[in-house]
């Protein structure tokens, strides 16, 4: 029976090109949630503060025009958006487990600016309050009420940072964190080692004792 040489069988190296992919899939990933995060915020933020309504209060001498913006009508989603700008830079800054928390509340934050955006599209109570303000007249009700656009741009920009939310959801674990590198993990720095007396038969120790100040005839 002959003999079975043991040569080993070589294996395959590891594709690196397979990574690459992956990570470029990452970078558009992360580069997509940090566009739709920032731009649904501003247009939420801006959007509010347009005009979303508009009416005539009936006066004794005729009718009074009055707007309403986004503000007077819901104050929801532009605090919404701040909750999202802060859960969007919130999501660099923790790992695992919290990431996917803010990466949740980044999504909740953008629906909730775009439900409430939509519901403050057929609202009128803020100009009736405002009829009621301006004529002194709490029984004083707005006429010829219409809507703007605004509430459903506003709501738009609300998508924008729920699918920024689901993006971090997604591939949030392949995003990078912040460095850590500047911070301190408690463990203690090594010292510098303890300087010798300089050996007085050598002149060059000497010299540099002299050099940086100490008495090289001081014993240590």
């Amino acid at each position: 029976m002959e003999g079975v040489s043991a040569v080993p069988v070589p294996q395959p190296r590891a594709r690196t090109a397979d990574s690459a992919p992956d990570s470029a899939g990452s970078r558009r990933s992360l580069a997509a949630g940090l566009l739709l995060g920032a731009v649904g915020a501003t247009v939420v933020l801006l959007a509010s503060g347009q005009t979303w309504a508009e009416g005539q209060a009936a006066t004794g001498g005729g009718a009074l025009p009055l707007t309403a913006d986004g503000r007077d009508v819901t104050g929801a989603p532009a605090a919404l958006a701040i909750v999202g700008l802060a859960a969007l830079v919130a999501v660099f800054a923790v790992r695992g487990a919290g990431r996917r928390i803010v990466a949740a509340l980044l999504a909740l934050s953008g629906l909730g600016a775009a439900l409430s955006a939509w519901a403050g599209a057929s609202d009128s109570t803020a100009l009736d309050d405002e009829a009621a303000r301006t004529t002194g007249d709490a029984a004083a009700t707005i006429h010829a009420l219409s809507h703007t656009a605004w509430p459903y741009v506003t709501a738009a920009g609300g998508l924008l940072i729920l699918l920024a939310g689901l993006l971090a959801l997604r591939y949030g674990n392949r995003w990078p964190a912040m460095s850590g590198k500047y911070e301190r993990d408690g463990t203690p720095r090594p010292g510098k080692a303890p300087r010798t007396a300089p050996d007085p038969d050598r002149p060059e120790d000497l010299w540099k004792a002299l050099d940086r100040g100490e008495d090289p005839t001081r014993e240590a």
